[in-house]
């Protein structure tokens, strides 16, 4: 698998990487053996980046990730988490040099070792990012060798450019997708200038573009496709990007035609991810080891043609762009 260099961090990764929320919850039910299954098959398939969060399952994802490096070895995986999101309501007033050192410690407990990869901020309230004793903070457990590297988790294309100018940042976690075109403007290129690694998420749009659902197609009561589609439980943006359902399946229509011959339409998604200067790993979850397998094969396709390039920009500006270039 071609790897990148992620940011600031001078780690190589494969360009595709593995997503482990759903290892933890919030996706229906996936039980233990199934999870390290997935991580199996992905690292067999040259995934070397896992990013997780200590918020999954309450820390279960980090978990399973840590009894999985424990039995396989490291490999040369880096393995990203993320910490805030555990203590709601959210308050800027939380993050601190103390709830820092306790977060990581778990994390560093969970995983199973002594310095975390990366630890990234996770969608932290705006203010955060313009208070230097946050930053402050985490160069000091870099240098208390908790963390190796840190970055942030970001929701808005300004808070990614906040970010972006802190000298610290080594890596800016977003939501790209072929429904979701906000970044490319502004935040990939002052992320290149800056030597700051993109890490894209949620880039198949929770699965919208998979091309496996339909209108008929439901979800779990404990899958956040189910209970946060307005928004209710956490941003919507999360959630199918933020794109209404029915117009989502629209744009798969649309876009099903321009899928290689040989690939499937999320390989198609991926390579599109794969495609955009700047962009370092995109981190798809999987349920199943085919999933993964599949996914990591996104690596190995051809670069997309400029025609299917400027086509997934049209169904976007017609009928995407409307409900969310504005928002994110």
């Amino acid at each position: 698998m071609e790897e990148r260099i992620l940011g600031r961090t001078g780690r190589q990764v494969g360009v595709v990487g593995l997503g482990a929320w759903q290892l933890g919850a919030d996706w229906g039910d996936v039980d233990e053996d199934q999870a390290l299954a997935v991580l199996s098959a992905a690292a067999d398939a040259g995934v070397t980046f896992i990013d997780t969060a200590d918020a999954y399952g309450d820390g279960r994802s980090e978990q399973v990730i840590g009894r999985f490096l424990k039995a396989r070895g490291d490999d040369g995986i880096t393995v990203a988490t993320k910490m805030g999101r555990r203590v709601m309501p959210q308050d800027p007033a939380i993050y601190t040099l103390d709830n820092f050192r306790a977060w990581t410690d778990r994390s560093r407990s969970n995983l199973g070792v002594d310095t975390l990869d990366l630890v990234q901020l996770h969608c932290p309230p705006t203010a955060v990012y313009s208070t230097d004793e946050v930053f402050d903070a985490l160069d000091i457990l870099v240098q208390e060798e908790r963390i190796a590297a840190y970055g942030v988790s970001v929701e808005t294309r300004a808070e990614a450019l906040a970010a972006i100018a802190r000298p610290g940042v080594a890596s800016v976690q977003l939501i790209l997708n072929m429904l979701r075109l906000g970044p490319l403007d502004e935040v990939l290129p002052a992320a290149r200038e800056a030597g700051v690694g993109i890490v894209a998420r949620v880039p198949l749009a929770s699965g919208l573009l998979s091309g496996r659902y339909d209108v008929n197609t439901t979800f779990a009561a404990d899958d956040h496709r189910t209970y946060n589609r307005h928004g209710e439980a956490f941003d919507i943006g999360e959630t199918f990007s933020g794109v209404d359902f029915a117009t989502g399946l629209q744009a798969v229509r649309w876009l099903a035609p321009l899928v290689p011959p040989g690939a499937v339409m999320a390989q198609f998604a991926l390579r599109w991810i794969v495609d955009q200067p700047g962009v370092s790993v995109v981190i798809p979850g999987a349920r199943t080891p085919e999933q993964a397998r599949g996914n990591a094969a996104a690596a190995h396709l051809a670069p997309l043609s400029e025609d299917a390039l400027r086509t997934v920009y049209d169904v976007y500006d017609e009928l995407i762009a409307p409900q969310v270039a504005h928002r994110w």
